[in-house]
């Protein structure tokens, strides 16, 4: 692995090497000493345009457990207020002796071109509405700790809004790799115009597969990406959309015993999952969390530690 741009740069193997990877550094994060020398000498910068908490917060996490140095781009103490280009600013880091870039941007497409542009590795944090990898990545390896290594045929909805989700597009691929079969659930208002490459299965009723799903995966309403149009002209209000595809105690009651539910945060309680759900038994959303930070160690020790195991890394 050169750059981690998107789910399609692996294949199953690939994919299955990143989350082996993952389970070792687990064991570091519940360690008194949480730090493997790693990635020692090497400098890792996080470069978003956009606000985040759990993913800027989990890969400098993740870089200082590898002893890596990290450097913080924050947009708006930048030169971008002056008007300086992404180029620009990609060229200025790495010229501060990075050796990856992990790069979060309204636009779709913003990673490729930095990588194309630096030297340095470039892990796509997310891109507009087209992907965030490293999210799958977490999320399928969460559900292979409840399911086992192999997913296959796992019966999956992802149910909200699917159209201006990149969480949605790289699940999708992430689970469809490893063989679970998924259901895309929403209006038709909240699905992309086109699903030409999706393996997907899609559905406009969450009542009419719920009890045919073994994980839940719930998605916000993504209103700072509706452009030009507000919610209530995707559906009715957010009443009438928790009515139909929130996952509300009543559905959670229907669910099958081990079913489980997912959310990439942040919730909307009340919204798409009721308060009980989201803390509830079946919930794995706090995991996801956790294991945030031991799958972001695997990903970039995989991208600068030479990709071999890290297993015998002794504890500083």
């Amino acid at each position: 692995m050169k750059h981690l741009l998107e789910i399609g740069d692996l294949d199953r193997t690939e994919l299955e090497g990143v989350l082996d990877t993952a389970e070792h550094f687990v064991e570091v994060t519940q360690r008194e000493i949480a730090k493997v020398p790693a990635l020692r000498g090497r400098t890792v910068a996080t470069v978003f345009y956009e606000d985040s908490t759990r993913t800027r917060l989990s890969f400098e996490g993740a870089a200082k457990r590898l002893s890596a140095d990290t450097l913080t781009f924050s947009l708006k103490a930048s030169s971008v207020s002056k008007g300086e280009s992404l180029r620009d600013t990609a060229k200025t880091i790495e010229a501060m002796g990075v050796d990856a870039m992990v790069v979060r941007h309204p636009s779709a497409g913003a990673p490729h071109r930095v990588a194309s542009w630096v030297d340095a590795a470039v892990i796509n944090a997310g891109d507009g509405w087209h992907e965030h990898p490293t999210q799958a990545l977490v999320d399928v390896f969460t559900l292979r700790s409840h399911r086992g290594r192999g997913l296959d045929g796992l019966r999956v909805g992802i149910v909200g809004d699917v159209k201006h989700s990149r969480v949605a597009r790289s699940n999708t691929l992430a689970l469809a790799l490893l063989g679970a079969r998924v259901t895309l659930i929403a209006p038709p208002t909240l699905l992309p115009p086109s699903l030409e490459g999706w393996p997907v299965q899609v559905s406009h009723d969450l009542d009419a597969v719920l009890s045919e799903l073994d994980v839940v995966y719930l998605l916000r309403i993504q209103r700072e990406r509706i452009s030009g149009r507000g919610p209530g002209e995707l559906f009715p209000s957010l009443r009438e959309y928790t009515a139909r595809w929130g996952l509300t105690a009543e559905r959670a009651a229907r669910l099958a015993p081990d079913a489980l539910v997912m959310h990439p945060g942040p919730m909307n309680r009340g919204v798409e999952i009721a308060h009980g759900i989201a803390d509830g038994p079946a919930s794995l959303v706090t995991e996801q969390v956790a294991n945030g930070v031991a799958v972001r160690m695997a990903v970039l020790y995989r991208l600068l530690g030479g990709g071999g195991e890290p297993a015998g890394v002794p504890t500083e």
